[in-house]
Parts: C-alpha cells; sequence; structure tokens
C-alpha cells in the first residue's frame, strides 16, 4: 500500500536520495528544506508524487506553516523521517552564538517540533524515524555540540516512542555514518575543517582513509524499517561505511 512520507532536508544528499527511493517504490513524499528552491528541484524531477515545501525545521512557526500545508494536500502522514540537520566542527571556546544555537536548534529541536507537528496527522502503524550519527559513539574532535544534539534526539526518540506506543506509532533511530554522493560539497569554512582534519588525526582518526558510502547505498535500510510487520520494531540500526572490493 503507497504510503506518505515526510521528509526534512529533502533537498540534497540522503533526504533526496530516500526521496528518489519511495517515489520509485510508489509511495507519495513531501519534501521540506530550508531552501524552497531545492525541494522544489526535487519535487519536479519526481513528478505527481511528490509535494515541497519550504520549512526552517529551527522555527515553530515555519513548521507549522508546513504541517498546514502538508494537512490540505495528505490528511494522514504514514511517516516521517527527521533528517534536516547542520555539520559544523568547531570547539567550544572558538563557537560563535549562532554556531551553538544553530546547531542544537536545527538538530535537536527540529525533530521534536516537526513530531509535535507530525503526530496529530498520525495514527497506528504509523512511523517516526530520526537520522542520528555514528559520532556519537565516537571521539571525535571539535564535535561537541554536534555529538550532544545527535545523542539527544536518541534520547528523545527513545521516549517519545514510550509516549507513542499505546497509539500504535513506531519511533527509530537511525545511526548513519560518512555518506557522499557525485557533486556534494561541504559548506564550512576552509581553516575550520582543516583544524578538524588535524585534530581528528590527531586523534587516531584518519578522515582520508575512512570509507565513505554513497547515500542511494542506504535508502534500501530505510524501506526495510518503514515495511517491518506490525508485531516488530527497531529501536535503533547503526549503519557505517565500509571499503568495497
Amino acid at each position: 500500500m503507497s504510503k506518505v512520507i515526510v521528509i526534512t532536508g529533502a533537498g540534497v544528499g540522503l533526504g533526496r536520495a530516500l526521496a528518489r527511493r519511495f517515489v520509485a517504490d510508489g509511495d507519495s513524499v513531501v519534501l521540506l528544506g530550508r531552501t524552497p528552491a531545492k525541494v522544489e528541484a526535487v519535487a519536479a524531477e519526481l513528478g505527481e508524487r511528490a509535494m515541497a515545501a519550504g520549512c526552517d525545521v529551527a522555527s515553530p512557526d515555519s513548521v507549522r506553516a508546513a504541517f498546514s500545508a502538508i494537512a490540505a494536500r495528505h490528511p494522514r502522514i504514514d511517516v516521517l523521517i527527521n533528517n534536516a540537520a547542520v555539520f559544523e566542527p568547531f570547539q567550544i571556546v572558538n563557537a560563535s552564538d549562532e554556531q551553538i544555537l544553530n546547531t542544537v536548534a536545527i538538530n535537536l529541536a527540529g525533530p521534536m517540533l516537526c513530531a509535535r507537528a507530525a503526530i496529530p496527522m498520525m495514527g497506528s502503524g504509523s512511523h517516526i524515524i530520526n537520522v542520528t550519527s555514528e559520532s556519537v559513539a565516537m571521539e571525535f574532535p571539535h564535535l561537541s555540540v554536534y555529538q550532544s544534539s545527535k545523542a539527544g534526539v536518541e534520547r528523545f526518540s527513545n521516549s517519545l516512542f514510550r509516549e507513542l506506543e499505546p497509539a500504535g506509532i513506531r519511533v527509530s533511530n537511525v545511526r548513519a555514518g560518512a555518506m557522499f554522493e557525485e557533486g556534494k560539497t561541504w559548506d564550512v569554512d576552509p581553516q575550520a575543517a582543516m583544524a578538524f582534519h588535524q585534530a581528528a588525526t590527531a586523534a587516531g582518526i584518519n578522515l582520508v582513509e575512512r570509507p565513505i558510502s554513497q547515500f542511494e547505498s542506504v535508502t534500501g535500510i530505510f524501506r526495510t524499517l518503514i515495511d517491518l510487520p506490525a508485531d516488530v520494531h527497531a529501536v535503533s540500526i547503526g549503519l557505517h561505511a565500509r571499503a568495497s572490493s
């Protein structure tokens, strides 16, 4: 049966790859993103099964407006994938107010705001999937705020599942590893990126040699999660890139 799947951060990367996969599978998708032109371009590519809406997940008003627009077309949401996030390495001592607050607002408050808006449109069999990061369990330098925000999402997911279990709504974490696609760029200050690489190397983490997976390669995991039988629940799944032979 076709599902209505809402994906945040759907203009690029994993969000876009998931949207393409689900439409190919026959589902309807709603693409949310801070830059309307990006999600609108993806929706145009995908056709009538796709809907796009600008949405800053860190803004309660923006989230409310986006889900109001969704409700006008799709009264029920089957799946919400909280994928939108910012990844910016920095040390707390040098961090600006904006760097700290943006990371926490987008990465942690964003899933909370979107879940709050989506839940009234969900029912038994619906599913919330929160994308977190392998860095939660690894000693990456310069990522204290990013790691904390993603760890917070995992704690939120566990608590939210207990809240929603009586309604038959599942909540899962997907702890993702490094991913890449052709044309992807990293919008980070070059000096900050260099400092991150140097600190990682000093900590014994070679970022250049670590394997990276393609976004398309992990979409099947999300498909499997969404299609789990009613008597099965996956609390958390960890994905890691591996070197292909």
